[in-house]
């Protein structure tokens, strides 16, 4: 079966994770290229709030990933499958996510993007045309100063450095349809 021609499992929280720039957009879109879902970006919350001047800098990216929460629940509640795309960068970010997969009772599929290379993921962040408007780019200094915890649990590892984004959206969907006979297999 082709990725084109894959069913869209019904509701199912997958979760991309990463540093900026090493291109989780740019799989999340390869991927709804051929897997309908509800697209959350959080670059996108995020600026939002802060267009809104209703919160203080350091109070958006909390906030960001709780109206995330909130929104996934929300479709998930509905039977819709929800692709979410942030940096998902601690413990307790990735422990939320699992929470909201348990409180829906759906699958949940946590994949981490890196860039193996790390010359072309300084060529990524400095060369980034940023598609949110008044999102600002972060600085390759920034990008390498982010509070990034190793991750400690099971999850899916795509290396954009290794594959394209058509490769990394292919694999994704082959473990999109492996989690979901799992679960509806009652296993």
């Amino acid at each position: 079966m082709s990725a084109a021609t894959a069913p869209a499992p019904a509701s199912i929280l997958v979760v991309l994770g990463g540093l900026p720039c090493v291109g989780k957009s740019t799989v999340a879109n390869a991927l709804l290229a051929h897997w309908p879902a509800v697209y959350l970006r959080i670059d996108t919350i995020e600026q939002a709030l802060r267009d809104s001047g209703v919160l203080m800098a350091g109070e958006v990216g909390a906030a960001g990933y709780r109206v995330a929460y909130a929104l996934a629940r929300t479709q998930l509640a509905q039977g819709l499958p929800v692709l979410a795309d942030c940096v998902n960068p601690l413990p307790v970010t990735r422990e939320a996510w699992r929470t909201v997969a348990r409180d829906t009772r759906v699958p949940l599929l946590e994949v981490e993007v890196i860039c193996s290379n790390a010359a072309e993921h300084q060529r990524r962040v400095e060369t980034r045309a940023m598609e949110v408007p008044g999102l600002l780019v972060p600085t390759w200094q920034a990008v390498l100063q982010h509070d990034y915890a190793h991750w400690g649990q099971e999850r899916l590892v795509v290396d954009t450095a290794r594959s394209s984004a058509a490769e990394a959206a292919r694999h994704i969907l082959s473990a999109l349809r492996e989690r979901t006979a799992i679960t509806t297999q009652g296993i």
